[in-house]
């Protein structure tokens, strides 16, 4: 039965996809890039090890494979594909608990269970191979097959939840949280008349007080792309005013993926600009430090604008925009908040005591509509794993040229992707 430790009265994520007594905080380290690093050696969540889990049958209302099936009592396929590096990830659908502990501010402690669907990984390939996610994903997207959705559906929290990228590299999330009163905010725009995954609309960018005309966009709000993307036109205009404002010499890296970079030392760093998003009704996002440094074995060696371009229509504003704020995805109120933070005291937003369901309500209230699926029908990919060094210090953020990633945690999936070596 996988596991979830909640202070407070938000959820904070452990580890979901780990069978007891294991249970980890997610500390979204990236060292080396893209790389999530964990504290710990972490175990394979096994459905027979649990005395909760039970196969979802290709009969269910959520079997999207069921088709495909030879009978409908049999185990519920699932398949995954991700656009790059031909990672895909495969295997079957169950069903198992998550334990809640929640712990108030008496410190009393009281015991919460939710539902969830976990994909259970039986064939992968690309990076998966690679050391990609050993211990599983979790799914936070818009659709009923996520974390959120389950815990909101068991009523157990609000429909939102938070996440805080610290500047130690280190992060949280928090569930049922709706943020301060006083962030700023700006709506979730649909897709073809859905809501399927965070896509704000950006009026405009900003390079320090100067604002570029004709950078209006859409962006998918991704805290695993460890980088920004934004579309062509928008990056042309946006590097272009940067490069002009900023004082150092170009350069460029082995291995890097960025176009925009720069000499400097770690004695020399030059004033590096600003990077504004404008929303609707004078909302702005400012990124004080959008720049990516480049470590040597003298230190400090440059510096990269960690801003990437595509030619799709949406941009993503990646993690690295996000350092340094509490991002809330109000899944209830269809929008995005944000305020500066420095991800510790996070406990004077708005709150929903952690309770277990109502009795009129159903102890297993498994969603009923249909999954979500990321634009264009692919997921992203997920970050490489790793661990994390013992402490601290200016090496955690070296990057060295044959490790630049760029690289995409599965944010918007609709299930618990969970791998493991031996067969179900």
């Amino acid at each position: 039965m996988p596991e979830v430790i909640c202070f407070g009265f938000h959820a904070i994520v452990y580890n979901v996809l780990l069978c007891p007594p294991v249970t980890i905080i997610v500390w979204c380290s990236l060292v080396f890039g893209a790389s999530i690093m964990q504290d710990k050696d972490l175990s394979e969540y096994s459905p027979s090890g649990s005395s909760t889990s039970k196969n979802l049958s290709c009969s269910h209302q959520l079997c999207e494979l069921g088709s495909n099936c030879k009978s409908p009592k049999q185990p519920c396929p699932y398949i995954v594909k991700y656009y790059s590096d031909n990672t895909s990830s495969s295997g079957l659908l169950v069903e198992d608990t998550i334990n809640l502990a929640s712990y108030n501010d008496h410190a009393s402690k009281s015991l919460v269970q939710a539902p969830v669907i976990i994909g259970c990984g039986r064939k992968q390939s690309g990076g998966y191979l690679d050391g990609v996610a050993p211990d599983g994903l979790m799914g936070l997207g818009l659709g009923d097959i996520s974390v959120p959705s389950f815990l909101a559906k068991a009523g157990l929290v609000r429909n939102s939840f938070s996440m805080c990228f610290d500047e130690d590299d280190s992060g949280r999330i928090f569930f049922g949280d709706q943020g301060l009163a006083s962030q700023q905010s700006t709506p979730f725009l649909p897709l073809d008349g859905k809501y399927i995954a965070y896509i704000v609309g950006v009026e405009g960018c900003c390079i320090g007080s100067s604002c570029l005309k004709q950078t209006r966009f859409q962006a998918q709000v991704d805290s695993g792309t460890s980088f920004t993307f934004l579309p062509d036109v928008v990056y042309e205009k946006v590097v272009e005013e940067f490069d002009r404002r900023v004082n150092a010499t170009r350069s460029s890296y082995e291995g890097s993926p960025w176009e925009y970079c720069y000499e400097s030392s770690s004695q020399e760093l030059p004033k590096i600009p600003t990077v504004t998003l404008m929303f609707a009704l004078n909302n702005s996002f400012v990124i004080h430090n959008p720049a990516f440094l480049i470590y040597g074995n003298q230190g400090a060696t440059g510096f990269c604008l960690a801003i990437q371009q595509t030619n799709e229509d949406i941009g993503t504003i990646g993690q690295n925009f996000m350092t340094g704020y509490r991002m809330v995805f109000d899944r209830e109120n269809l929008k995005l908040g944000w305020s500066r933070s420095n991800c510790q005291d996070l406990t004077d937003g708005k709150r929903v005591p952690l309770t277990p369901p109502p009795h009129d309500r159903p102890s297993n209230p498994l969603p009923t509509n249909e999954q979500q699926s990321t634009p264009g029908g692919h997921a992203v990919a997920p970050a490489v794993a790793g661990r994390a060094p013992s402490k601290p210090s200016a090496a955690s953020h070296r990057l060295m040229a044959s490790r630049f990633w760029s690289v995409r945690l599965l944010q918007l999936l609709l299930l618990l992707v969970c791998l493991f070596v031996s067969a179900i």
